[in-house]
């Protein structure tokens, strides 16, 4: 098992809780953006620089995923495309993404881009704080504990 970021718009403090269990579980991840990501680094971190071109992390890290892999990423299209491999993804608010449950994300996702494009004033997540890390990081050790324990055949 590995786990896989997509670094871009990844909160610092999401970083520090992924760092952290990186190096108490011996955990490789990989962290990728399109750009260097400042203190990600450790005996079990990579950090990959991919193109600057539009969907070039998500390719990298679609590319890398296996089945039972962990991914954290707020991108609900990657976050699709992960599910259908076997991957298990969660965003940076601790929100679990299933074969359940992602193609209604994905819609409701498309539904607000739609609105957006046509000049509509969509109501954007709030700042993220202590209550958003505390519900990633009780979401990320869960899913760290369920995959330690049963992984995939």
């Amino acid at each position: 098992m590995k786990i896989l970021v997509d670094a871009d718009s990844c909160p610092a403090g999401t970083r520090r809780v992924i760092l952290k269990a990186a190096e108490t579980r011996r955990i490789q991840v990989v962290f990728a953006a399109n750009r260097l990501i400042p203190g990600v680094k450790g005996r079990f971190v990579v950090m990959a620089r991919c193109p600057e071109h539009s969907g070039a992390a998500d390719d990298f890290i679609a590319g890398l995923a296996e089945s039972g892999d962990l991914a954290v990423t707020r991108d609900v299209p990657l976050a699709c495309r992960l599910t259908e491999m076997g991957v298990s993804v969660l965003d940076d608010r601790g929100r679990v993404f299933t074969p359940d449950n992602i193609r209604t994300c994905l819609s409701i996702r498309d539904f607000q881009v739609g609105l957006a494009m046509s000049g509509a004033e969509i109501i954007r997540t709030a700042n993220y704080g202590q209550k958003e890390l505390k519900l990633f990081a009780d979401s990320f050790d869960r899913l760290l504990t369920k995959l330690s324990r049963n992984p995939p055949n």
